[in-house]
């Protein structure tokens, strides 16, 4: 097992990031409690010690699991990318045709966003997490590359002569609508008819 007084110092970049599915109940539970606490109050305001109290482990058990907060950090950020992913990806199976699957992100973003106060989870940890090598900043940086490759896919799929900037622009109302959400301005229905105006301009 690592030993705490080292792993707290091991540098961020090199920490790997576990897989939850492999480990054991009391891992899962840490990885539950500190997804709630870091949504909620934010990154910087949870100490592991929090963390272990709210999940009914030892500080001792937390650091052999996951060996530092910043690497339990990236652990949070990735689960929420699956389960993202997962969503999306079961909006694109259930449209009907390619024109409807390349809005799906958008229809999916608002059942993500149903009930969730404080917006999205990548944008507030990216505003926490100013050290580049931080492995939760991959984690983000990847989340959202994953999206634009996956709209510049479904762009082409639907027939878009120049995917690659339909896809740039889709994000980019993608994210504004992720930033304003908790602002409840109201902007989603607006960023999914701009969206739907520039499939609709790019598809004809």
């Amino acid at each position: 097992m690592p030993d705490p007084s080292t792993m707290r110092g091991a540098s961020p970049a090199a920490a790997e990031i576990p897989d939850l599915a492999t480990m054991p109940d009391a891992a899962r539970r840490i990885a539950a409690a500190a997804e709630a606490l870091f949504y909620e109050r934010g990154i910087t305001a949870v100490g592991v010690d929090r963390i272990a109290e709210a999940s009914g482990v030892t500080k001792r058990t937390l650091y052999d699991r996951f060996g530092s907060k910043d690497v339990l950090v990236a652990v949070y950020l990735t689960e929420r990318d699956r389960r993202w992913r997962a969503l999306v990806e079961e909006a694109v199976a259930a449209a009907p045709d390619t024109h409807a699957a390349l809005l799906a992100p958008f229809d999916a973003l608002e059942r993500w966003m149903g009930g969730t106060a404080r917006g999205c989870a990548f944008v507030n940890a990216l505003a926490e997490l100013p050290d580049a090598s931080h492995p939760g900043r991959a984690v983000i940086l990847e989340q959202k590359r994953w999206l634009e490759a996956r709209l510049c896919a479904l762009a082409t799929a639907a027939g878009a002569s120049d995917a690659a900037t339909l896809a740039a622009r889709l994000l980019v109302l993608h994210e504004g609508a992720l930033a304003t959400q908790p602002l409840d301005l109201g902007t989603l229905p607006v960023v999914q008819a701009l969206a739907r105006e520039l499939v609709d301009r790019a598809l004809a």
